[in-house]
């Protein structure tokens, strides 16, 4: 099966190989995929380690092998800056930067320098300071459905690209994320770090969040903010208002 990496910036993953429609996803420079089908301009694909399913542009990807599909290293600066050649490219937070070593990296034929903020996945060992510090910075970031960057970003991809970076790797949408970790069954014994989850009125997983402590929660809706929680779910600070009912919350450390 053929191997690709995204290497522009974000790449918009849609629900059918044309613009006019829904974006489901985005891909972040360096993040991979396997091909799974090929029609015009447009590739199916099912990515990386998630296996999520959507149709991205051909010219947003390059082919590589296999073992570069699993990158150790990802960008933590919510904008950072690779040069290429005499070139810059502007990638965001939680990028993976495939075959780095040294401050230089390959993507396929793409050859560049990098000397921004990094983490390594495999020597991350996750924290509360770690966590506040990670999702503070987003403060604000707009709500945007199959987003998953500091531009825009949909609640679940904003808890998947800050877990990717403390080396967690969780599924794309809160449906499938709350099978995922221990589940902590009070609130007032969670901790820092661990994600709740919420129903809509149809009983259905529709929303996720990162608990800073049982009693606060930060999480995209509308924007990437910060909420009171209680054993009911989520109040809003501005309007006292409930707006999410709390299900289940699930730890991961």
């Amino acid at each position: 099966m053929d191997c690709a990496l995204c290497v522009v910036p974000a790449a918009p993953v849609r629900s059918k190989p044309s613009h006019k429609f829904e974006m489901v996803n985005q891909l972040l420079f360096g993040e991979g995929m396997r091909i799974l089908k090929m029609k015009d301009k447009w590739v199916r694909v099912q990515t990386v380690p998630d296996n999520y399913e959507g149709w991205i542009r051909n010219n947003m990807i390059a082919e590589v092998e296999e073992n570069l599909l699993f990158g150790s290293f990802v960008s933590t600066g919510l904008l950072n800056t690779i040069k290429i050649g005499e070139m810059t490219m502007h990638i965001p937070f939680g990028s993976t930067l495939p075959g780095f070593k040294n401050s230089q990296g390959i993507a396929g034929n793409l050859r560049y320098e990098f000397e921004g903020p990094f983490f390594n996945r495999n020597e991350m060992k996750p924290n509360c300071d770690q966590v506040t510090h990670l999702t503070r910075q987003w403060l604000n970031a707009p709500y945007l459905w199959g987003g998953r960057t500091p531009l825009g970003v949909d609640c679940s991809g904003f808890v998947q690209v800050i877990f990717k970076t403390m080396g967690i790797d969780l599924l794309r949408d809160a449906r499938l994320q709350v099978n995922q970790g221990m589940n902590i069954r009070k609130l007032r014994d969670t901790q820092c770090g661990d994600v709740a989850f919420f129903r809509s009125h149809k009983r259905k997983i529709t929303h996720v969040g990162i608990l800073l402590s049982p009693t606060q929660i930060i999480h995209a809706s509308g924007k990437v903010r910060v909420d009171t929680i209680d054993e009911k779910g989520i109040i809003n600070t501005d309007t006292g208002n409930r707006t999410h009912s709390l299900v289940v919350v699930r730890r991961h450390w």
